[in-house]
């Protein structure tokens, strides 16, 4: 394991999911890495999925998501919030990814996506982009 440590998007967990171009790297982070996780993503899995699968395809991948070996940030604190609300403020991002950022920007962890939306605060959180999708 490097000193690296990484915060995976919902956009790098559904790649995993839906074994998109870039899921292979998602695989070698999570064996390899420490790797984040914000209560966001997990809560941003389960809606995406409850919209274009079943309940039980829901409930799975979530159960998927509490076993992987990741630190599972549950909480958010007031530096986290404060930062999360500047972000949202200055760069027009959406309220999860604003705090999807600041947790990455606390953490001081790369945050591993492919959602463009990123790329207006491509100057204060280190980056890892996976393939967009064509």
């Amino acid at each position: 394991m490097s000193q690296l440590k990484y915060l995976l998007d919902t956009s790098a967990i559904m790649t995993l999911l839906e074994d998109e171009e870039g899921a292979d790297r998602v695989e070698t982070l999570l064996r390899q890495e420490h790797i984040f996780l914000p209560y966001l993503v997990l809560l941003e899995t389960v809606y995406i999925t409850l919209r274009e699968h079943t309940e039980d395809v829901a409930a799975r991948r979530y159960a998927l998501l509490k076993q992987l070996p990741v630190t599972v940030l549950w909480n958010m604190d007031e530096p986290t919030l404060l930062t999360a609300a500047r972000l949202k403020a200055q760069h027009h991002l959406s309220l999860a990814d604003a705090q999807i950022a600041a947790f990455a920007l606390r953490q001081e962890a790369i945050l591993v996506h492919k959602d463009p939306e990123f790329e207006a605060v491509s100057g204060l959180v280190q980056q890892e982009i996976l393939p967009y999708k064509k």
